[in-house]
């Protein structure tokens, strides 16, 4: 009887500790399957499909979203990242604001360097209307300021009290060789982390980007592309992103990283936001993100999605090349235009290499999106 005593008081403290165990090991993975993430952070003048790839990606830390001018003002930028966060079900991802203006370029300057050289094709925050007829609707026009009015809903999570700049700083110094930056927009926010910190580009992992033009040519027989390939036609060098912020451009390019990854417009010629390709995301996506797709124009160039992609699937790249890498800063009529070299005929005033892509696989990128949605709806249905 003492023994059967023993044994039932012993019990209920092995049941305790074994469930303690179990809780125990099944934090322990969860925390070692979070460590072997790739910590990517997204800085972006948008909030895009790119933005929902990454976040609907099992294997992707996404640690914030930085967000900058350029097609449209930081303020609106950052209120579209808030509400597609909500759509995607990511609000523990931070949406941090980051610079309203570019280091020099301004307005004013644009519109004289416009009477001196001529119109640009695209001017982002700058915008007003289009120079001749375009499939794509003419962009509305708002100031740095003007309250912001979302169409598919205003968010109801508020952005971080943290400045873009100092937030990149501060998870290089967490994450010391881990993070990779993505930047997708005007890269102001980097060059302004990197002349806070010297040691800000030397920290991170990588630094993949959108921006840049080598010589695009039109690859599409339709309305948009012809559309598009007037930006390159006489200008094969100038790129919307660069050419927002040509001085912040320069000092990342000429910054200390471990790796740089260039996708120019180049690749982009070759790809579309068609509707069959829309239609095709938005049957494979969660309701959220179905209503976000449901918003998007058709007719885009995947410019962002072909960055994201290589960073998510290097094998997608069908041609590449090591190039160094500067942009004009020089207000003439080359301001923001790529400048490149092979090694050997560079100027050595800091070119650093980097890793250009000159095309894509554009069916396997598509039928990269298409997966990541899919597989998103997947494990919402099952959580």
């Amino acid at each position: 009887m003492p023994k059967l005593q023993s044994i039932n008081f012993f019990w209920p403290k092995m049941l305790i500790l074994s469930t303690l165990i179990s809780v125990v090991a099944t934090l322990c993975i969860a925390v070692q399957a979070q460590e072997m993430k790739r910590k990517i952070i997204v800085d972006d003048d948008g909030f895009t499909l790119s933005q929902l790839m990454l976040l609907t990606a099992d294997d992707v830390d996404v640690l914030g979203i930085t967000t900058v001018s350029g097609d449209a003002w930081a303020n609106r930028v950052t209120t579209y990242a808030l509400r597609g966060v909500e759509l995607a079900g990511r609000t523990d991802v931070p949406v941090v604001p980051g610079a309203t203006y570019p280091i020099l370029n301004s307005e004013a300057l644009t519109d004289r360097w416009e009477t001196l050289y001529g119109k640009l094709t695209w001017k982002g925050a700058w915008m007003r209307n289009w120079i001749e007829p375009t499939q794509q609707s003419a962009p509305p026009f708002f100031g740095p300021n003007d309250p912001v009015v979302l169409a598919w809903g205003s968010p109801i999570s508020k952005p971080s009290t943290e400045i873009a700049a100092n937030f990149l700083i501060r998870m290089v110094h967490k994450y010391p060789g881990e993070v990779t930056i993505l930047a997708t927009g005007p890269m102001t926010n980097l060059a302004l982390a990197q002349r806070l910190d010297p040691r800000f580009a030397s920290l991170a992992k990588e630094l993949v980007y959108m921006g840049g033009s080598l010589n695009p040519k039109q690859m599409l027989d339709n309305t948009s592309a012809a559309n598009f390939a007037r930006e390159y036609s006489n200008t094969p060098r100038r790129e919307f992103n660069i050419r927002f912020d040509p001085e912040a451009a320069s000092i990342v390019s000429r910054s200390p990283w471990t790796k740089i990854t260039v996708i120019p417009v180049d690749p982009s010629t070759s790809t579309q936001l068609s509707r069959n390709l829309l239609e095709r995301l938005a049957h494979a996506a969660n309701p959220g993100i179905a209503k976000f797709l449901a918003n998007l124009e058709p007719g885009f160039p995947l410019w962002d999605q072909i960055a994201t992609g290589v960073w998510l699937d290097p094998t997608i790249v069908t041609d590449k090349e090591t190039l160094l890498i500067d942009y004009n800063t020089q207000f003439s009529a080359s301001y923001g235009d790529m400048l490149s070299w092979r090694d050997g005929y560079q100027p050595g005033v800091g070119e650093r290499p980097a890793e250009v892509v000159r095309s894509v696989d554009v069916t396997r990128l598509e039928a990269l999106m298409v997966s990541l949605f899919a597989k998103n709806k997947k494990k919402s249905r099952q959580e």
